[in-house]
This record gives structure tokens, C-alpha cells and sequence, in this order.
């Protein structure tokens, strides 16, 4: 049943109607693809355990792999190691019990039994390092070490990510290719990659030894290339489409280019002849349910339909998005509290107020748009309670 609401400014009121996508869906086949969550907290900042997995069982359920403790978790913004050890534990274990269960899963936002994959790829970094200080090559290579442990020995995959740290400290590509290089021998199985843009964290600014992409790429294929088997791909989060195709085209056969590009996601992974990118997204995170129903048209070869699914999910991510950008977990948080997977609107170290009112307005106004609010009415009553909650009193 459709639903409406009078938003603020608007002229008339803004229908929310009730999208038709199931519980849940296969993992996809021709694509791979992983959703990066955000954290669940109560309003007093602590984590909200429960509804933080059940989560991740929702984007189990539709095919995702999780990209745990990354960025969008407010890695090293509110949620920082000693949770982050827990974070990764905790999903682990649950992603465990998905592929033990093979279906049996956590009722979500859209009612129903969900199936779930139970594909998981942790974030190890370097943020147990004090901010703010100087750090040796050393001191981070063991950093890293210390997190690459405890995602192994969760029994998850490994993402190496960016490191603010490492960043500070490397004085050229090389120091990069030395670093990488070890760490690379430390892993038990192939890892990815993490290339996150400074839009996205401005203290990440000339990673991999220089400020010129194509400088920075040379550095990152010399890596792979000595890699020996041991990267599985690459994350690369800039936000510019050209430069995302030109590094895939570099890349050895059988590492992946995972996208991580919010705005030009859709064209990215539906490729062409040259081929396509695979996905690792927070924007996955808020548009689960549509984007999983885009991925199985692709897999099926449907691709107008893929394009007819996945295009209104793109204007919602680049709003979610938009500058400042490392404010974009407010808008996940959002939508997660408006489809009922958490209790309330509240994040770690009061993050959700990084959005003024009028931006989550428009987010809601495009989700509804995009097939996003998955029950109508429960995203119009919660919408309401936040409009009357930023009325002047």
C-alpha cells in the first residue's frame, strides 16, 4: 500500500509507495559483491549489538558480502579498535551460523524468512596506533599485523585498508611496496586492496606515494604484480569513473576491481566490452533490496531491466554522498532507522547530526523514489516523528 507525507517545502505531498522486491535473494553469479555496513548505537553512543548483526543478516539475505569494520562503520570516526576487535568477532561468528543455517535467518525490515550467504571480508588497518603522532615504517607494519591476526583467525577475509598512519609517514612508493610487500606474506589467502580517495578522508591524501593517480597506480600494479597470487583485488574509491576503468584495465587477469565509486556505481558494474567492476559500497548498505533485485536482472543477461532497477538508486547514493562526503554514514544510519533495523536515528559519537535536516529530507524523499523504504508506513510514521522533532518549540 502506498503511503504519503508532506515534506517540508514540497508542494504537495510525497507518495511512498510499497516496493515489490522479496525477502530475499541468491548471490549473485556474474558480479561480486560486498555491502559495507554501518553501526547501530543507542542515544546515549553505545553499540547497539542486535540491531547491528541483524543487519548484517539483512544484506546476507539479499546476496551481499559484508565489508566489515571499514569506513562506513565509522572506523577511526567514532568506532576505533578495541570495538573494532569485537565488530569483526561478532560478524564472524555470525557469518559462521549463515553458512552453517544456509537460510534460516533474521526477519528484517521487509517481514519474511531471509537467505543468507554469510560471505565476510574484514577491515585491518592501523588505528590501535595513537592520531596525531609521528610513527616509524616498523611501528605500522606491526599495527597492521596485530589487526591482519585477528581477521584471520576470525575465519574472515582480509582487506587491507588505507591507513591515515601510513599515509603520514611514507616518503615514497617504495616505502609502500615494502610494507604491502610483508604484509602480503603475513595473509593466508589472497586480500584486497584498499585505495579510499581523499573526498572520502582528506588525512589519506597521496596514498601510495604520490598525489598523481597514474603515479599512484604504477606503484599499486607493481604490487600486485609481485604479489605472487596473493591479492584478490582491488577497492578504489575516487569517484571518477575514468580513472576507476583506466586502473581496471591494468589490473592482471583474475584480480578484481571492486568499485567503490557511490556515484557512477551502475554504468561501473554494469561494464562493457572491455569489461566490467565488481562492488564493494556503502551506498549497498542503504539500497540492499533494489540493487540486489538489479544484480539478479544482470545475472539473467536482462540488462534494461538491471538499468531500469539500479538508475533510481544512483540520484539517492549521490545525495547520501555529497560533500562533505565522509559524512555519508548519517544517510545509511537513516535509512536503517526509517526501514526498522535499529530503534533509533542515533550513531557513535553523535555522528548523525554531521547532516542538517534539510539533506536528510531530501535522502528520504529519493528512497521513496528508489524502492528504498521497504515498509511505507513505518517509514512515513518515523519520518514524521524526526520532522516534528526538528520543529522549533
Amino acid at each position: 500500500m502506498t503511503a504519503s507525507i508532506r515534506l517540508p517545502g514540497r508542494a504537495a505531498p510525497v507518495a511512498v509507495p510499497a516496493p515489490s522486491w522479496p525477502a530475499g535473494y541468491p548471490v549473485p553469479r556474474s558480479r561480486r559483491v560486498y555491502a559495507a555496513p554501518h553501526v547501530a548505537a543507542f542515544p546515549d553512543g553505545s553499540i547497539d549489538w542486535q540491531s547491528t548483526l541483524a543487519f548484517r543478516d539483512h544484506l546476507w539475505a539479499h546476496g551481499f558480502g559484508v565489508a566489515e569494520a571499514m569506513d562506513t562503520a565509522q572506523r577511526g570516526m567514532g568506532l576505533y579498535w578495541d570495538q573494532a576487535k569485537d565488530l569483526i568477532r561478532y560478524s564472524a561468528e555470525r557469518a559462521g551460523d549463515a553458512r552453517r543455517t544456509g537460510g534460516a535467518g533474521h526477519t528484517g525490515g521487509t517481514g519474511g524468512t531471509e537467505r543468507r550467504g554469510g560471505l565476510i571480508a574484514c577491515g585491518a588497518g592501523t588505528d590501535q596506533l595513537p592520531a596525531g603522532e609521528a610513527h616509524t615504517l616498523t611501528a605500522i607494519a606491526r599495527a597492521y599485523d596485530e589487526q591482519l591476526e585477528l581477521v584471520q583467525s576470525s575465519g574472515a577475509r582480509v582487506i587491507l585498508m588505507a591507513s591515515r598512519a601510513m599515509a603520514a609517514s611514507a616518503r615514497s612508493g617504495g616505502d609502500y611496496l615494502d610494507i604491502y610487500g610483508y604484509l602480503l606474506k603475513q595473509a593466508d589467502q589472497p586480500v584486497i586492496l584498499h585505495w579510499l580517495g581523499e573526498a572520502f578522508d582528506p588525512q589519506l591524501r597521496g596514498y601510495w606515494g604520490s598525489t598523481d593517480f597514474d603515479a599512484a597506480a604504477d606503484t599499486v600494479i607493481e604490487l600486485i604484480s609481485r604479489s605472487d597470487g596473493k591479492v584478490d583485488g582491488i577497492k578504489l574509491s575516487v569517484l571518477d569513473a575514468g580513472r576507476e576503468i583506466a586502473l581496471r584495465r591494468r589490473l592482471p587477469s583474475g584480480v578484481r576491481l571492486y568499485t567503490g565509486d557511490d556515484f557512477n556505481y551502475a554504468e561501473l558494474i554494469r561494464g562493457g566490452p572491455d569489461g566490467h567492476s565488481d562492488a564493494l559500497l556503502g551506498a549497498f548498505a542503504a539500497i540492499a533490496a533494489p540493487a540486489a533485485a538489479a544484480l539478479q536482472a544482470l545475472d539473467a543477461g536482462h540488462v534494461a531491466r538491471y538499468d531500469a532497477i539500479i538508475g533510481p538508486t544512483v540520484p539517492l547514493s549521490r545525495a547520501i554522498f555529497e560533500t562533505p562526503t565522509a559524512s555519508y554514514k548519517a544517510g545509511i544510519a537513516f535509512l536503517a532507522w526509517l526501514n526498522g533495523f535499529q530503534p533509533h536515528f542515533a550513531m557513535l559519537a553523535g555522528f548523525q547530526h554531521r547532516r542538517p535536516a534539510a539533506h536528510l529530507i531530501r535522502v528520504f524523499e529519493l528512497a521513496a523514489a528508489a524502492g528504498a523504504l521497504l515498509e511505507p508506513g513505518l517509514a512515513v510514521e518515523r519520518m514524521t516523528r524526526y520532522l516534528a522533532e526538528q520543529s522549533p518549540r
